[in-house]
């Protein structure tokens, strides 16, 4: 499953629409804030049910989120325990040296830079499936049940 943490409906429509192009049929749902990925992540509130929210196979996560920012859910992330091993990339429109310095230094995966048009999407969603969801292990990642 993959879950993307992304504010923008437009961005987060357009990237549904490249997985679909890419022909990527993992399961995809979208948190629209940092707060709201913690409290997916953590299962809390409305997702309390890990049958129905089960843990992602992978993140993509934006940076600029409205509260809690990018980085801090990158941090939190690694901070627990239960979630360190969740494969997260970053995927955002920032390709300023500080984000992506930050986002290394607190444990991402892989850092992208958003692509400027819609055709490059695609192939970029399919070698990220290939590479993070199809080739690779992760970790195993299990949260006790709340």
């Amino acid at each position: 499953m993959i879950l993307l943490v992304e504010d923008n409906p437009e961005d987060a429509l357009r990237l549904r629409r490249a997985l679909n192009a890419a022909e990527v049929r993992n399961p995809f749902f979208v948190v629209r804030s940092g707060e709201e990925a913690r409290e997916y992540l953590e299962g809390t509130g409305i997702y309390a049910t890990r049958a129905e929210f089960p843990l992602p196979d992978l993140i993509l996560l934006d940076l600029d989120l409205p509260g809690v920012s990018g980085l801090r859910v990158l941090q939190r992330i690694r901070n627990d325990p239960w979630l360190r091993g969740l494969r997260v990339i970053v995927l955002t429109n920032s390709d300023g040296f500080r984000d992506i310095n930050a986002a290394y230094e607190l444990g991402a995966n892989a850092f992208i830079v958003k692509p400027a048009n819609f055709e490059e999407y695609p192939s970029l969603l399919r070698m990220l499936a290939t590479m993070w969801l199809h080739q690779t292990r992760g970790p195993s990642v299990a949260r006790a049940a709340v």
